[in-house]
Order: structure tokens, then C-alpha cells, then sequence
């Protein structure tokens, strides 16, 4: 079975003071669900409101919880590091986003069904290849023209649909907390914040296909 996931690189928190997160190591992987802590959500605020600080013009330090989300929505995109990681329980192998890889460009696995390939980051650099009716996903390939080594993962093209469908719902999901989480830490940029978020990393946009048999 295969487990895919939206995922998003955790921040270091060690001196972050704007409202509380979770005790996760830094530069790993957080999935976005509805079954994330408040503490967790707050983690992924803090990666998101740090890591696009640093994309603007603007380079005064922030002073307190509502600058660090009013710079965050004043970003002319959200920029999200990560994006899918797939896991089969089979063979165990994990295909993690490599560096640069960005969830906002999650939906770009639609392409995939229609025979396109996706980059997916470096160090590691994950490897796509279409293979008939299957796509083999390595999980590191050093050079793009060198034959990947291990034992690929393999996603039937006509799942895909299925499984994107699932990963948008644990998107909505982790959207849903957002809202709750700004309600209580920046009330007054609530709903500019889940709008912006939504908007951003196309939580709502509509996928084609229906969901399948695939973990959250």
C-alpha cells in the first residue's frame, strides 16, 4: 500500500518566541492533517512565516505574532518547502521531497498521468520515470543521466487521481486547523490567512478523480 503525504519542512525553533510549536527536530518533515496538534500547526506557521520573511523586500526583524503573519500574507506567493513523500509499506522504501522542492506545486503530479515528469528537488535528488502504465520513483539519483540504483516505487498513472484526491483532503484538513489556530493567535488575520493559504498552495482547487483505497 501507498501512503502519500503533503509534507513541509520543520523550522528551528530555537529562538522562535511568537507563539508556541512542537519539540521537532529542524530541517525533517511534518505531514499536513487534520490529526495535527496545535502545537504542530503552530510549527508549520513558524516554517512558513520565517522561510518568506526571507523573500521580500522587507528585512526588519519581526517583533510579534501578527507582524510575522501580516508579512506572511504580504508575500506575492506563499512559498511552501517540501511537498509529496511516498511510502510504500510493502517494500519501505520513502521517496522524501528533495531541496527546493516547493508544495505549492503539488498539483503538478496531475501532469504526471498525462505522461509528463516532475522535478522534484536535490540533495536528495528523487527520480521520476514512466514505465507503460506504471511510474517508477527512485528515491535518490546523484545524475540525471546515470541509471538509478535500489528498488524504485511504483504508482499505477491511473491512480494518481485517487491518490491527490487524499493528499488535498489532509491539505483541507490542515487548512481547517489553521483557521482555528489564527483565530486564537492573530484573530483579526483569520481569514486572511486560511484564504491566502488556500489560494497559495491550491488546497480547494478542484482535482479530477474520485479518492482512493490510500492513507490520509
Amino acid at each position: 500500500m501507498l501512503i502519500v503525504n503533503a509534507v513541509l519542512e520543520t523550522p528551528d525553533t530555537v529562538d522562535f518566541s511568537f507563539w508556541p510549536v512542537a519539540d521537532l527536530p529542524p530541517y525533517q518533515f511534518m505531514a499536513l492533517s487534520s490529526s495535527m496538534s496545535p502545537l504542530e500547526v503552530g510549527s508549520a506557521l513558524a516554517m512558513l512565516a520565517d522561510y518568506n520573511s526571507r523573500t521580500g523586500d522587507d528585512d526588519r526583524p519581526l517583533m510579534d505574532a501578527s507582524e510575522a503573519i501580516r508579512r506572511l500574507l504580504e508575500t506575492d506567493k506563499v512559498i511552501a518547502p517540501g511537498g509529496l513523500r511516498v511510502h510504500d509499506t510493502r517494500t519501505n522504501v520513502t521517496v522524501q521531497p528533495g531541496c527546493c522542492c516547493g508544495l505549492e506545486d503539488w498539483c503538478e503530479w496531475l501532469d504526471v498521468a498525462d505522461g509528463e515528469t516532475l522535478w522534484l528537488g536535490h540533495d536528495p535528488s528523487p527520480r521520476l520515470e514512466h514505465a507503460d502504465e506504471v511510474v517508477q520513483l527512485w528515491p535518490d539519483s546523484v545524475d540525471a543521466q546515470e541509471t538509478p540504483s535500489g528498488q524504485p516505487i511504483e504508482i499505477v498513472v491511473g491512480d494518481l487521481p485517487g491518490i491527490l484526491h487524499t493528499v488535498q483532503e489532509g491539505l483541507q484538513g490542515f487548512l481547517s486547523l489553521t483557521k482555528q489556530w489564527a483565530t486564537r493567535h492573530v484573530p483579526t488575520l483569520a481569514e486572511d490567512l486560511a484564504a491566502r493559504l488556500d489560494e497559495d498552495l491550491a488546497i480547494s482547487a478542484p482535482l479530477p478523480g474520485t479518492s482512493g483505497q490510500h492513507a490520509p
